[in-house]
């Protein structure tokens, strides 16, 4: 699914989604700490969010990555 936005997620979900997509061609790790602080989010809020992104059919791909002090993503726009 390439739409701006993506009608089933949820307001969270669509922020953290947003973020990737216009970070991503520059960064390819990124800390749930760091996005949480960036959109006003808990490490947690966006750990469990970002679950429902990997699941997705989304323009992005996401993976799991590592766990020191911060879970870390891998993603691939």
């Amino acid at each position: 699914m390439s739409t701006a936005m993506a009608p089933d997620l949820t307001s969270k979900q669509q922020r953290i989604l947003e973020y990737l997509r216009n970070n991503a061609a520059t960064k390819t790790y990124f800390k749930s700490r760091l996005i949480g602080k960036e959109l006003g989010m808990t490490a947690k809020e966006v750990g469990s969010n970002i679950t429902a992104l990997q699941e997705g059919d989304y323009d992005i791909d996401i993976e799991k990555w590592g766990y020191s002090s911060s879970t870390t993503w891998k993603v691939d726009v």
